[in-house]
Protein backbone atom coordinates (compact mmCIF):
# COMPACT_ATOMS: atom_id res chain seq x y z
CA UNK A 1 0.00 0.00 0.00
CA UNK A 2 1.14 3.90 -0.97
CA UNK A 3 2.00 6.11 1.71
CA UNK A 4 -0.89 8.41 0.06
CA UNK A 5 -3.52 5.63 0.54
CA UNK A 6 -2.13 4.77 3.70
CA UNK A 7 -2.15 8.65 4.41
CA UNK A 8 -6.11 8.35 3.48
CA UNK A 9 -6.98 5.94 5.42
CA UNK A 10 -5.62 7.19 8.67
CA UNK A 11 -7.48 10.80 7.37
CA UNK A 12 -10.70 9.10 6.57
CA UNK A 13 -10.82 6.94 10.13
CA UNK A 14 -9.67 9.70 12.10
CA UNK A 15 -12.96 12.20 11.06
CA UNK A 16 -14.96 9.04 11.66
CA UNK A 17 -13.31 8.56 14.80
CA UNK A 18 -13.48 12.23 16.01
CA UNK A 19 -16.74 12.66 14.51
CA UNK A 20 -18.34 9.54 16.37
CA UNK A 21 -16.67 10.74 19.80
CA UNK A 22 -18.36 14.06 18.94
CA UNK A 23 -21.89 12.71 18.81
CA UNK A 24 -21.58 10.24 21.27
CA UNK A 25 -20.29 13.14 23.88
CA UNK A 26 -23.12 15.24 22.82
CA UNK A 27 -26.07 12.19 23.97
CA UNK A 28 -24.27 11.93 26.92
CA UNK A 29 -24.18 15.58 27.32
CA UNK A 30 -27.77 16.24 26.49
CA UNK A 31 -29.22 12.77 28.48
CA UNK A 32 -26.93 13.85 31.84
CA UNK A 33 -28.80 17.17 31.71
CA UNK A 34 -32.30 15.51 31.13
CA UNK A 35 -31.67 13.00 33.79
CA UNK A 36 -31.00 16.00 36.23
CA UNK A 37 -34.09 17.76 35.06
CA UNK A 38 -35.98 15.11 35.57
CA UNK A 39 -34.57 14.48 38.73
CA UNK A 40 -35.14 18.28 40.17
CA UNK A 41 -38.54 17.94 38.62
CA UNK A 42 -39.26 14.79 40.85
CA UNK A 43 -38.51 16.15 43.80
CA UNK A 44 -39.69 19.25 43.70
CA UNK A 45 -42.85 17.72 43.51
CA UNK A 46 -42.01 15.45 46.54
CA UNK A 47 -40.90 18.45 48.56
CA UNK A 48 -44.02 20.78 47.60
CA UNK A 49 -46.10 17.47 48.91
CA UNK A 50 -44.33 17.70 52.35
CA UNK A 51 -44.38 21.51 52.43
CA UNK A 52 -48.12 20.88 52.15
CA UNK A 53 -48.64 18.42 54.57
CA UNK A 54 -46.45 20.70 57.14
CA UNK A 55 -48.85 23.74 56.41
CA UNK A 56 -51.56 21.90 57.08
CA UNK A 57 -50.03 20.71 60.52
CA UNK A 58 -48.63 24.04 61.37
CA UNK A 59 -52.15 25.63 60.10
CA UNK A 60 -50.07 28.27 57.97
CA UNK A 61 -49.79 29.19 54.22
CA UNK A 62 -46.79 29.27 52.11
CA UNK A 63 -45.87 33.08 51.13
CA UNK A 64 -44.83 32.22 47.83
CA UNK A 65 -46.69 30.28 45.27
CA UNK A 66 -43.82 27.77 45.35
CA UNK A 67 -42.38 27.63 48.18
CA UNK A 68 -39.23 25.00 46.65
CA UNK A 69 -36.22 26.98 45.96
CA UNK A 70 -33.25 24.84 43.87
CA UNK A 71 -29.95 26.11 44.54
CA UNK A 72 -27.64 23.59 42.85
CA UNK A 73 -28.00 20.69 41.05
CA UNK A 74 -28.59 18.35 44.07
CA UNK A 75 -29.46 21.21 46.67
CA UNK A 76 -32.98 22.41 47.37
CA UNK A 77 -34.33 24.64 50.16
CA UNK A 78 -38.48 24.44 50.98
CA UNK A 79 -39.92 28.11 52.44
CA UNK A 80 -42.10 27.05 55.87
CA UNK A 81 -42.80 30.42 57.46
CA UNK A 82 -42.95 28.43 60.60
CA UNK A 83 -40.96 26.19 62.82
CA UNK A 84 -40.07 22.49 62.09
CA UNK A 85 -40.65 19.69 64.14
CA UNK A 86 -37.57 17.34 62.60
CA UNK A 87 -38.56 13.96 62.69
CA UNK A 88 -42.22 14.82 61.31
CA UNK A 89 -39.95 16.60 58.58
CA UNK A 90 -38.28 13.34 58.40
CA UNK A 91 -40.64 11.02 58.01
CA UNK A 92 -42.15 12.62 55.30
CA UNK A 93 -39.85 13.04 53.29
CA UNK A 94 -38.92 9.20 53.49
CA UNK A 95 -42.80 8.74 52.27
CA UNK A 96 -42.68 11.31 49.18
CA UNK A 97 -39.34 10.30 48.13
CA UNK A 98 -40.00 6.55 48.54
CA UNK A 99 -43.32 6.98 47.09
CA UNK A 100 -41.92 8.58 43.68
CA UNK A 101 -38.98 6.10 43.67
CA UNK A 102 -36.31 8.35 44.51
CA UNK A 103 -33.34 5.83 44.90
CA UNK A 104 -30.69 7.94 46.24
CA UNK A 105 -29.23 9.11 49.77
CA UNK A 106 -30.01 12.45 50.96
CA UNK A 107 -29.44 14.61 54.20
CA UNK A 108 -31.40 17.42 55.17
CA UNK A 109 -30.89 20.03 58.10
CA UNK A 110 -33.39 23.11 59.35
CA UNK A 111 -32.39 26.60 59.30
CA UNK A 112 -32.50 27.97 63.26
CA UNK A 113 -32.90 31.80 63.01
CA UNK A 114 -31.79 32.20 66.39
CA UNK A 115 -28.42 31.00 66.16
CA UNK A 116 -27.79 31.50 62.05
CA UNK A 117 -27.67 27.81 61.71
CA UNK A 118 -28.87 24.79 59.82
CA UNK A 119 -29.77 22.37 62.58
CA UNK A 120 -31.25 19.02 63.44
CA UNK A 121 -30.30 17.24 60.34
CA UNK A 122 -29.42 13.40 59.68
CA UNK A 123 -28.00 11.85 56.81
CA UNK A 124 -30.95 9.28 55.12
CA UNK A 125 -29.85 6.30 53.15
CA UNK A 126 -32.57 5.53 50.31
CA UNK A 127 -33.21 2.12 52.12
CA UNK A 128 -34.67 4.60 54.97
CA UNK A 129 -31.95 3.71 57.59
CA UNK A 130 -30.50 6.58 59.14
CA UNK A 131 -26.54 7.19 59.28
CA UNK A 132 -25.76 7.58 63.43
CA UNK A 133 -24.15 10.92 64.18
CA UNK A 134 -24.22 12.08 60.50
CA UNK A 135 -25.69 15.58 61.78
CA UNK A 136 -25.53 18.06 58.94
CA UNK A 137 -24.35 21.30 60.28
CA UNK A 138 -22.92 22.25 56.77
CA UNK A 139 -25.73 22.85 54.76
CA UNK A 140 -25.50 26.02 53.05
CA UNK A 141 -27.72 28.74 54.30
CA UNK A 142 -30.26 30.54 51.84
CA UNK A 143 -30.85 34.01 52.60
CA UNK A 144 -33.89 34.28 51.09
CA UNK A 145 -36.16 32.71 53.24
CA UNK A 146 -36.72 32.86 57.79
CA UNK A 147 -37.84 29.70 57.99
CA UNK A 148 -36.95 27.02 55.90
CA UNK A 149 -35.62 23.42 55.79
CA UNK A 150 -33.01 21.76 52.89
CA UNK A 151 -32.34 18.89 51.32
CA UNK A 152 -29.11 17.82 49.79
CA UNK A 153 -28.36 14.66 47.51
CA UNK A 154 -24.36 13.98 47.74
CA UNK A 155 -24.88 11.32 45.65
CA UNK A 156 -26.69 12.35 43.11
CA UNK A 157 -23.90 12.32 40.49
CA UNK A 158 -23.41 8.29 40.78
CA UNK A 159 -27.33 7.98 40.90
CA UNK A 160 -27.27 9.41 37.20
CA UNK A 161 -24.48 7.64 36.18
CA UNK A 162 -25.78 4.41 37.22
CA UNK A 163 -28.89 5.14 35.01
CA UNK A 164 -26.92 6.03 32.20
CA UNK A 165 -24.99 3.03 32.52
CA UNK A 166 -25.53 1.70 28.68
CA UNK A 167 -24.34 4.91 27.69
CA UNK A 168 -21.00 3.87 29.21
CA UNK A 169 -21.18 0.51 28.14
CA UNK A 170 -21.11 2.30 24.47
CA UNK A 171 -18.55 4.61 25.28
CA UNK A 172 -16.25 1.64 26.51
CA UNK A 173 -17.04 0.16 22.86
CA UNK A 174 -16.23 3.06 21.34
CA UNK A 175 -12.62 3.31 23.58
CA UNK A 176 -11.99 -0.31 22.52
CA UNK A 177 -12.40 0.49 18.87
CA UNK A 178 -10.23 3.59 18.82
CA UNK A 179 -7.82 1.44 20.16
CA UNK A 180 -7.81 -1.47 17.86
CA UNK A 181 -8.40 1.23 14.95
CA UNK A 182 -5.10 3.14 16.64
CA UNK A 183 -3.44 -0.21 16.61
CA UNK A 184 -4.58 -1.12 12.98
CA UNK A 185 -2.97 2.09 11.73
CA UNK A 186 0.37 0.73 13.92
CA UNK A 187 0.47 -2.30 12.37
CA UNK A 188 -0.03 -1.44 8.23
CA UNK A 189 2.79 1.50 9.14
CA UNK A 190 4.90 -0.79 11.13
CA UNK A 191 4.57 -3.75 8.33
CA UNK A 192 4.92 -1.27 5.03
CA UNK A 193 8.11 -0.52 7.15
CA UNK A 194 9.37 -3.71 7.33
CA UNK A 195 8.74 -4.17 3.44
CA UNK A 196 10.79 -0.97 2.88
CA UNK A 197 14.04 -2.50 4.95
CA UNK A 198 13.33 -6.06 2.91
CA UNK A 199 13.49 -4.06 -0.04
CA UNK A 200 16.49 -2.09 0.61
CA UNK A 201 18.23 -4.36 2.32
CA UNK A 202 17.92 -6.66 -0.58
CA UNK A 203 18.89 -3.61 -3.39
CA UNK A 204 21.90 -2.82 -1.15
CA UNK A 205 22.94 -6.70 -0.82
CA UNK A 206 22.33 -6.75 -4.86
CA UNK A 207 24.77 -4.15 -5.28
CA UNK A 208 27.07 -5.23 -2.43
CA UNK A 209 27.44 -8.80 -3.48
CA UNK A 210 27.00 -7.92 -7.71
CA UNK A 211 30.63 -5.67 -7.50
CA UNK A 212 33.13 -8.28 -6.31
CA UNK A 213 30.83 -11.25 -7.81
CA UNK A 214 32.07 -9.91 -11.31
CA UNK A 215 35.34 -9.31 -10.35
CA UNK A 216 35.75 -12.49 -9.38
CA UNK A 217 34.16 -14.20 -12.61
CA UNK A 218 36.60 -11.45 -14.69
CA UNK A 219 39.38 -13.12 -12.79
CA UNK A 220 38.23 -16.49 -13.45
CA UNK A 221 38.26 -16.23 -16.97
CA UNK A 222 41.68 -14.69 -17.46
CA UNK A 223 42.79 -17.82 -15.29
CA UNK A 224 41.19 -19.98 -16.84
CA UNK A 225 42.23 -19.19 -20.43
CA UNK A 226 45.25 -21.46 -21.67
CA UNK A 227 47.14 -18.58 -22.94
CA UNK A 228 47.49 -17.03 -19.19
CA UNK A 229 49.73 -20.06 -18.20
CA UNK A 230 52.24 -18.74 -20.22
CA UNK A 231 52.22 -15.64 -17.46
CA UNK A 232 52.71 -16.82 -14.34
CA UNK A 233 52.73 -13.12 -12.70
CA UNK A 234 49.07 -12.36 -14.20
CA UNK A 235 47.70 -15.28 -12.84
CA UNK A 236 48.76 -14.91 -9.20
CA UNK A 237 47.61 -11.24 -9.49
CA UNK A 238 44.23 -12.35 -10.65
CA UNK A 239 44.47 -14.88 -7.89
CA UNK A 240 44.75 -12.44 -5.32
CA UNK A 241 41.88 -10.29 -6.55
CA UNK A 242 39.67 -13.62 -6.24
CA UNK A 243 40.71 -14.14 -2.70
CA UNK A 244 40.35 -10.43 -1.83
CA UNK A 245 37.08 -9.94 -3.25
CA UNK A 246 36.19 -14.06 -1.70
CA UNK A 247 37.02 -12.06 1.44
CA UNK A 248 35.05 -9.17 1.54
CA UNK A 249 32.01 -11.71 0.45
CA UNK A 250 32.88 -13.25 3.58
CA UNK A 251 32.87 -9.85 5.91
CA UNK A 252 29.82 -8.86 4.63
CA UNK A 253 27.99 -12.32 4.98
CA UNK A 254 29.65 -12.35 8.65
CA UNK A 255 28.78 -8.70 9.27
CA UNK A 256 24.75 -10.11 8.74
CA UNK A 257 24.87 -13.55 10.32
CA UNK A 258 26.43 -11.48 13.21
CA UNK A 259 23.32 -9.51 13.94
CA UNK A 260 20.82 -12.60 13.21
CA UNK A 261 22.89 -14.33 16.28
CA UNK A 262 22.42 -11.23 18.11
CA UNK A 263 18.79 -11.19 17.20
CA UNK A 264 18.30 -14.83 18.20
CA UNK A 265 20.32 -14.72 21.53
CA UNK A 266 21.37 -11.28 22.79
CA UNK A 267 24.87 -10.05 23.73
CA UNK A 268 27.23 -12.04 25.71
CA UNK A 269 29.20 -9.39 27.34
CA UNK A 270 32.64 -10.68 28.88
CA UNK A 271 33.19 -7.95 31.47
CA UNK A 272 36.62 -6.56 32.30
CA UNK A 273 38.82 -3.21 33.18
CA UNK A 274 39.65 -1.67 29.98
CA UNK A 275 42.67 0.73 28.94
CA UNK A 276 40.29 2.96 27.04
CA UNK A 277 43.29 4.85 24.98
CA UNK A 278 44.75 2.02 24.88
CA UNK A 279 41.89 0.14 22.76
CA UNK A 280 41.56 3.27 20.59
CA UNK A 281 44.90 3.99 19.65
CA UNK A 282 44.88 0.37 18.51
CA UNK A 283 42.03 0.72 16.30
CA UNK A 284 43.46 3.76 14.48
CA UNK A 285 46.92 2.16 13.95
CA UNK A 286 44.53 -0.80 12.00
CA UNK A 287 42.83 1.65 10.09
CA UNK A 288 45.52 3.86 9.57
CA UNK A 289 47.21 0.38 7.92
CA UNK A 290 44.38 -0.54 6.23
CA UNK A 291 43.44 3.34 4.82
CA UNK A 292 47.11 4.68 4.87
CA UNK A 293 46.72 6.69 1.29
CA UNK A 294 43.24 7.57 2.03
CA UNK A 295 42.55 8.77 5.50
CA UNK A 296 43.87 10.98 7.84
CA UNK A 297 43.00 10.35 11.76
CA UNK A 298 44.40 12.50 14.63
CA UNK A 299 43.69 11.97 18.56
CA UNK A 300 43.61 13.88 21.48
CA UNK A 301 42.86 11.30 24.32
CA UNK A 302 43.20 12.84 27.66
CA UNK A 303 45.56 10.57 30.07
CA UNK A 304 43.28 10.85 33.15
CA UNK A 305 40.33 8.88 31.67
CA UNK A 306 41.81 5.24 33.17
CA UNK A 307 40.27 2.23 32.51
CA UNK A 308 36.45 1.60 31.97
CA UNK A 309 34.21 -1.67 32.44
CA UNK A 310 33.16 -2.71 29.00
CA UNK A 311 33.70 -5.94 26.81
CA UNK A 312 36.86 -5.74 24.97
CA UNK A 313 35.72 -6.80 21.75
CA UNK A 314 32.85 -4.78 21.50
CA UNK A 315 34.30 -1.24 22.58
CA UNK A 316 36.98 -2.06 19.87
CA UNK A 317 34.13 -2.93 17.47
CA UNK A 318 32.10 0.27 18.75
CA UNK A 319 35.50 2.63 17.85
CA UNK A 320 36.12 0.85 14.80
CA UNK A 321 32.31 1.31 13.61
CA UNK A 322 32.24 5.07 13.61
CA UNK A 323 35.62 5.42 12.20
CA UNK A 324 34.74 3.45 9.29
CA UNK A 325 31.29 5.29 9.17
CA UNK A 326 33.42 8.15 9.07
CA UNK A 327 35.03 6.99 6.49
CA UNK A 328 32.42 5.95 3.97
CA UNK A 329 30.70 9.45 4.49
CA UNK A 330 33.69 12.04 4.78
CA UNK A 331 34.41 12.45 0.77
CA UNK A 332 37.50 11.68 -1.11
CA UNK A 333 39.85 13.01 1.78
CA UNK A 334 38.44 11.86 5.49
CA UNK A 335 39.89 13.63 8.31
CA UNK A 336 38.70 12.36 11.41
CA UNK A 337 39.23 13.55 15.03
CA UNK A 338 38.76 11.15 17.89
CA UNK A 339 39.02 12.73 21.57
CA UNK A 340 38.73 11.74 25.02
CA UNK A 341 37.92 12.81 28.14
CA UNK A 342 35.93 13.55 31.54
CA UNK A 343 33.12 14.95 32.44
CA UNK A 344 31.53 14.90 35.77
CA UNK A 345 31.14 10.99 36.46
CA UNK A 346 31.04 10.17 33.06
CA UNK A 347 33.93 9.21 29.72
CA UNK A 348 33.38 11.24 26.76
CA UNK A 349 34.46 9.53 23.23
CA UNK A 350 33.79 12.10 20.53
CA UNK A 351 34.58 11.11 16.43
CA UNK A 352 34.33 13.81 14.13
CA UNK A 353 34.80 13.66 10.51
CA UNK A 354 35.33 16.77 8.01
CA UNK A 355 32.26 15.49 5.66
CA UNK A 356 28.97 16.77 4.38
CA UNK A 357 27.40 15.91 7.96
CA UNK A 358 24.18 14.30 8.93
CA UNK A 359 20.75 16.43 8.47
CA UNK A 360 18.31 16.65 11.86
CA UNK A 361 15.68 14.44 9.99
CA UNK A 362 18.64 11.28 9.76
CA UNK A 363 20.01 12.05 12.67
CA UNK A 364 18.15 9.72 15.15
CA UNK A 365 17.23 7.03 12.19
CA UNK A 366 20.76 6.48 11.48
CA UNK A 367 21.02 4.15 14.04
CA UNK A 368 18.43 2.10 12.90
CA UNK A 369 18.77 -1.48 11.34
CA UNK A 370 19.55 -1.56 7.59
CA UNK A 371 18.94 2.46 7.35
CA UNK A 372 20.91 4.14 5.04
CA UNK A 373 20.97 8.09 3.98
CA UNK A 374 19.23 8.82 1.06
CA UNK A 375 21.55 9.17 -1.80
CA UNK A 376 19.08 9.19 -4.93
CA UNK A 377 20.06 6.65 -6.96
CA UNK A 378 23.54 6.71 -6.57
CA UNK A 379 25.42 3.62 -4.54
CA UNK A 380 28.87 5.25 -3.77
CA UNK A 381 28.69 4.07 0.05
CA UNK A 382 29.31 0.28 1.05
CA UNK A 383 27.71 -1.84 3.40
CA UNK A 384 24.20 -2.75 4.81
CA UNK A 385 23.56 -0.30 7.04
CA UNK A 386 24.30 -2.34 10.29
CA UNK A 387 27.03 -0.70 11.76
CA UNK A 388 25.66 2.44 13.55
CA UNK A 389 22.62 -0.17 14.66
CA UNK A 390 25.21 -2.68 16.30
CA UNK A 391 27.17 0.54 18.03
CA UNK A 392 23.42 1.48 19.34
CA UNK A 393 22.69 -1.92 20.65
CA UNK A 394 26.38 -2.36 22.18
CA UNK A 395 25.88 1.46 23.87
CA UNK A 396 22.20 -0.21 24.82
CA UNK A 397 23.51 -3.57 26.71
CA UNK A 398 26.53 -1.21 28.47
CA UNK A 399 23.81 1.84 29.69
CA UNK A 400 26.03 3.80 27.51
CA UNK A 401 24.61 6.86 25.96
CA UNK A 402 25.55 7.11 21.93
CA UNK A 403 24.37 10.66 20.07
CA UNK A 404 24.96 12.87 17.40
CA UNK A 405 25.98 16.57 17.90
CA UNK A 406 23.81 18.75 16.28
CA UNK A 407 25.87 22.05 16.50
CA UNK A 408 28.41 21.26 13.65
CA UNK A 409 27.63 23.51 10.71
CA UNK A 410 30.35 21.05 8.75
CA UNK A 411 31.12 17.29 9.52
CA UNK A 412 29.44 14.89 11.89
CA UNK A 413 30.44 14.04 15.47
CA UNK A 414 29.20 11.02 17.56
CA UNK A 415 29.46 11.56 21.17
CA UNK A 416 29.75 8.27 23.43
CA UNK A 417 29.32 9.03 26.55
CA UNK A 418 30.31 6.03 29.23
CA UNK A 419 29.72 6.07 32.77
CA UNK A 420 32.67 5.72 35.31
CA UNK A 421 30.72 3.07 37.02
CA UNK A 422 30.02 0.38 34.73
CA UNK A 423 26.58 -1.62 34.58
CA UNK A 424 25.62 -3.67 32.08
CA UNK A 425 22.95 -6.09 31.30
CA UNK A 426 22.46 -9.13 28.51
CA UNK A 427 20.53 -7.79 25.94
CA UNK A 428 18.36 -9.69 22.88
CA UNK A 429 17.45 -7.11 19.83
CA UNK A 430 14.36 -7.63 18.01
CA UNK A 431 13.62 -5.82 14.43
Amino acid sequence: MKYKHIRYVVLLGAVAIVGIIAIQLYFMKREWSNKEKQFAQTVTICLRNVASKIYKINQSMPSTPNPVRQLSSNYFVVDMNSELDANILEHYLKTEFERYNIQTDFEYGIYNCENNRMEYGNYVFHTGKVKEDAVTVNLPKYSGYNYYFGVNFPLLNNTIAGDMAILFFLVGILAVSVIFFAYSIFVILNQKRLSELQRDFINTMTHEFKTPIASINIAADVISNPESIKEPSRILTYGSVIKQEVSRLNDQVDKVLQIARIEKSGFHLRMEKIDLNAVIRQVVENCEANHSDTILISTSLAEDVGQVDGDRMHLTNVIYNLIDNAVKYAGASPEIVIKTFKQANKIIITVSDNGPGIGRIHQKRVFQKFYRIPTANVHDVKGFGLGLFYVKSICEALHWKISIDPSPLKGTTFILEINSKGSYRKIGITA
